[in-house]
């Protein structure tokens, strides 16, 4: 990559020319980078090619709507000496990781998301915070109008275990009786998404316990649901005061930054996270868009790449943004190359034949 640094870092800034888009690519990338529930599109030099988020976006060609998605999480605590967890969240991600909605449930309870275009989806798992597994959803407008994805859990003596995800102990919060019913009553607002009311709850509960760093990171998650950067990004602050080791803070720290446009602060942010857990794949790829918009292409180039290389379907969309980096660089054919094994990826994209008449045009044979 040294060899193309200085073509990379020159031409990394994409044209903003979508006839559907409102904004510009950067905000676009913003937007999915933070909790929204709109949809997003990546523009390239592609004359004025808009390659939309499949059924995000009112009409695009083809979509339908009105899907159904629900399931059962089962957590199995049969094999631990602790009680299992007192609630979870439930999340449903667009593939380019924009929020479509979440949802906050009791273990052994069902989760429904209503009203989904078809399209590919990631229903993601969290426990206090911190991802612990996720599924790859794929609706077709031929699918039933009902879908049904349960997901199993087991956990154990130190955490939930799925697969090879694991929840620390550590992440873990002791707090007093009182602020336990403060928690369960502000996941319960969260659940009937009375955001306001959970935020007043969740204050109350920071005020009696200042340490308590997973209340505190729920704050910035409700905050940044609101659009309030400022109040998100302080509470995520004093969530690491009190733990700085407190990974999910740390990342959705650099988040927040990143829709500020405090590139420099959000970069200190995911290389701290990176320093916590090296394998994240969500902390790599913000990482290198924070490095994009600096316009350090080169440095860029290294963390969209191993995103890709810890998570391939879930970071798919980093192939976007490298061949969108080479396009501009005038690299047509590795930006040919990144559209390829994009597709590889998510074959049913919307917009592929484009993408292929691209690859057709610039591919060196």
């Amino acid at each position: 990559m040294r060899v193309f640094g200085n073509e990379l870092d020159r031409h990394d800034a994409i044209p903003a020319n979508a006839s559907r888009s409102d904004h510009s690519l950067r905000w676009r990338v913003l937007k999915y980078a933070v909790i929204l529930s709109l949809g997003f599109a990546f523009v390239t030099e592609l004359g004025k090619v808009v390659l939309a988020q499949r059924g995000t976006a009112i009409g695009v060609s083809g979509t339908k709507r009105g899907f159904i998605l629900y399931g059962d999480v089962k957590v199995d605590d049969s094999k631990s000496a602790e009680p299992g967890p007192a609630v979870l969240d439930v999340i449903l991600y667009t593939s380019g990781n924009t929020v479509f909605g979440r949802q906050r449930i009791t273990p052994n309870g069902r989760y429904r998301f209503l009203d989904l275009f078809d399209g590919d989806y990631y229903l993601v798992i969290e426990f206090e915070n911190k991802e612990i597994t996720r599924a790859q959803v794929f609706i077709s407008t031929t699918s039933p109008v009902e879908l049904k994805q349960d997901i199993s859990l087991e956990w154990r003596s130190g955490g939930v275990r799925s697969g090879s995800s694991v929840v620390s102990a550590a992440d873990l919060y002791n707090r007093s009786a009182p602020n336990k019913d403060l928690y369960r009553k502000s996941a319960q607002q969260i659940d009937s998404k009375n955001y306001a009311d959970a935020i007043t709850t969740l204050l109350q509960l920071v005020a009696s316990d200042p340490k308590d760093f997973v209340a505190l990171s729920d704050l910035g998650m409700l905050y940044l649901i609101k659009k309030d950067y400022e109040a998100a990004e302080n509470s995520y602050a004093g969530a690491l005061a009190a733990n700085p080791n407190y990974f999910p803070a740390l990342l959705s720290q650099g988040r927040v930054q990143l829709a500020r446009k405090n590139y420099e602060r959000a970069i200190e942010s995911f290389e701290a996270a990176l320093k916590l857990d090296a394998k994240s794949a969500s902390a790599n790829f913000f990482l290198g868009e924070a490095y994009l918009q600096i316009k350090k292409g080169s440095k860029a180039v290294g963390y969209l790449n191993e995103a890709l290389k810890l998570d391939p379907v879930g970071m798919a969309d980093a192939h976007l943004r490298l061949a969108a980096l080479y396009n501009g660089a005038g690299m047509k054919d590795k930006a040919a190359t990144e559209y390829e094994q994009f597709l590889k990826t998510k074959p049913d994209y919307a917009d592929r034949k484009k993408l292929e008449e691209y690859i057709s045009a610039n591919k060196k044979q």
